[in-house]
């Protein structure tokens, strides 16, 4: 059997990267396999889920007010118990969780790190077939090492994550993350069973011609941003237009195309929900760290992402999120509708 020593896995990719810094302790690689891990996991349900006892609603209501699907469950636990079972993370927030879990043992006190993750973005398109996808994030406690975990931990702003990912179950299995180094995505073989790097050092490009948008909303959105729309689909052929509109429901899904051909996603707020629905702890924040170390933006209409100063755990946001340049044009139409108003 020949050996491709030109593809890394995940881990030799982490270990490769750890012998830059000498005065690293591998603690970061290390939790990044166990999310790898409990990645493999929730890939093996997800791939069967209509042959077993795992599809539709779980009976319950999570903390957001939705629907528990059966494999939100199990993909929580998985990750969850991954993370508890090793040496590098502290505790963890959920999205299915209404408080944050302290992994109260010697170990754990002693580790760096805090994660916060969405076990499984897009699980209402679960029973239709459609791509779904967990997002996490990861901060350096800024607890004393040697105690417990705080809530002080998970309630720092986007900007202070080390490093921030996405699993996409898709017609392939894809774990994207981000340092401050830059993204890179890997791909799972599955005859080996080992996520292999497979998109090295991802530059999203600075425009594209896709847009994501719930068009079911349009006329309860601002101005701004309905004449941004309506702008995306009346731009001359000239200027490369129209843009095409692409939304899948799985927000997982929609960046992960915009990321790799550029585009741009919206979820703004609406008259009756202004603050809109994602959640900015467990989706916003790790999705903008990760467009944002690939050459993309991220707003939520107002101010950057990542520099908004959360204080509530499911706290939401509105997210403009994509291509430079096509994150640029919608600011302009958002500045000159404010503008209007005063």
């Amino acid at each position: 059997m020949v050996v491709n020593r030109k593809i890394l896995t995940l881990d030799e990719f982490t270990i490769q990267q750890l012998r830059q810094f000498p005065t690293a302790t591998g603690e970061l690689s290390s939790l990044l396999r166990d999310m790898g891990l409990a990645a493999k996991r929730v890939n093996v349900e997800v791939n069967k889920a209509g042959l077993v006892d795992i599809l539709g609603d779980a009976g319950s209501i999570n903390v957001q007010g939705e629907d528990v699907k059966k494999l939100d469950i199990f993909a929580n636990n998985q990750f969850m118990g991954a993370l508890q079972h090793g040496i590098s993370c502290a505790g963890i927030g959920s999205e299915e969780l209404e408080d944050f879990v302290i992994f109260d043992d010697e170990v754990s006190n002693n580790s760096k790190y805090v994660v916060l993750f969405d076990p499984l973005d897009g699980s209402g398109n679960i029973d239709v077939n459609i791509s779904i996808g967990t997002i996490f994030s990861v901060f350096r406690r800024v607890s004393p090492k040697g105690t417990p975990c705080t809530k002080e931990d998970f309630l720092q702003p986007g900007n202070k994550q080390v490093a921030a990912g996405y699993i996409i179950y898709g017609s392939s299995t894809m774990l994207v993350y981000a340092t401050k180094r830059g993204a890179n995505g890997f791909t799972l073989d599955p005859s080996i069973g080992e996520f292999c790097l497979s998109h090295p050092n991802i530059q999203c490009p600075a425009t594209g011609n896709f847009y994501s948008v719930n068009h079911g909303y349009f006329f309860k959105y601002d101005k701004g941003v309905q004449k941004y729309i309506t702008a995306c689909q009346q731009k001359p052929k000239s200027e490369g237009g129209p843009y095409t509109q692409r939304y899948i429901g799985s927000m997982v899904a929609d960046v992960h195309r915009n990321l790799l051909k550029g585009g741009i996603f919206m979820y703004p707020g609406t008259t009756d929900r202004p603050n809109g629905k994602l959640r900015l702890l467990y989706e916003c924040n790790p999705l903008a760290f990760i467009v944002e170390m690939a050459g993309g933006r991220a707003t939520n209409g107002q101010q950057r992402v990542l520099d908004v100063q959360p204080h509530q755990l499911h706290q939401r946001s509105p997210l403009f999120i994509g291509s430079r340049q096509m994150m640029d044009e919608l600011e302009n139409y958002l500045k000159e509708t404010n503008e209007a108003n005063f």
